[in-house]
């Protein structure tokens, strides 16, 4: 038998390995690898499964606020608010592949002059942001937002990335994708919505915690008409989604519309 020797005895099986500086960063730097590749490995899997939440709404369920949001494939979403989205906020849409680098030049330009109001955001720059990624500080998610939404564009096509975008967009607090809000604020469900309906769904998009859809005032109701207008004249820049069909057959008149990103 040994003397025991002061101090603490070794734990059975050997020492544990200790926590160093070194071991922890390295364990941080895979985190940070394995968040940042999770999103283009998860895009792959949505090219066929629908996403079952976003970033956004599990934000909002952590927070401990209700989440209302129920999936609708493409062909059960009027062809009508596929077009007012378009108007509203990426009127290139068909013509870019994710990122519209002259819009980004121009809001880059407006905000050298004190004047910008928005970023030249795609909506696959958006579908990135709700999906994976936050709101703010913008200019920590914009290095990561750019190449996703250019991924996603190429990876998932125009069609299914617009699909995602309508089903996981915000459209009241708590309220996400075009079912959710056509039920929440017409009750009825998107595949019944009418032009005036679509169009004040759009004209909500860039703020919907501050514009109401279903109420809008002057100015919502306002932009809402000059988008009707729009997306009556540019029919064709929803085309990747729509393949040209009709969805729109009633005449309109001829206001100005506006391109609004976010």
């Amino acid at each position: 038998m040994t003397e025991a020797t002061g101090g603490i005895p070794e734990p059975e099986g050997g020492a544990r390995p200790r926590l160093t500086l070194g071991r922890v960063l390295r364990w941080a730097g895979y985190a940070v690898i394995v968040l940042f590749f999770l999103p283009y490995y998860l895009t792959c899997l949505y090219i066929l499964a629908d996403p079952p939440i976003s970033a956004f709404m599990l934000r909002q369920a952590l927070a401990g606020r209700s989440v209302e949001y129920e999936w609708r494939d493409l062909d059960k979403i009027s062809p009508k608010l596929v077009r007012q989205v378009i108007a509203s906020e990426d009127g290139r849409y068909c013509k870019h592949r994710g990122v519209d680098w002259r819009a980004l030049d121009t809001a880059a330009d407006a905000f050298a002059e004190g004047h910008a109001k928005g970023g030249g955001s795609t909506i696959a720059m958006q579908a990135a942001k709700n999906l994976f990624l936050w709101n703010r500080p913008a200019f920590l998610r914009k290095p990561l937002e750019l190449p996703l939404a250019m991924y996603m564009d190429f990876v998932l096509g125009k069609e299914r990335l617009m699909e995602i975008y309508l089903n996981i967009v915000e459209w009241a607090p708590g309220v996400y994708g075009a079912e959710a809000a056509a039920q929440h604020h017409f009750g009825k469900s998107a595949a019944e919505l009418d032009r005036q309906e679509a169009a004040q769904l759009a004209a909500a998009l860039p703020n919907p915690k501050r514009r109401n859809a279903g109420r809008p005032g002057p100015r919502v109701f306002a932009l809402a008409e000059r988008l009707r207008a729009r997306a009556t004249r540019e029919r064709g820049a929803a085309n990747c989604v729509l393949g040209g069909s009709a969805g729109d057959s009633e005449d309109e008149g001829d206001e100005e519309g506006g391109w609004f990103f976010n």
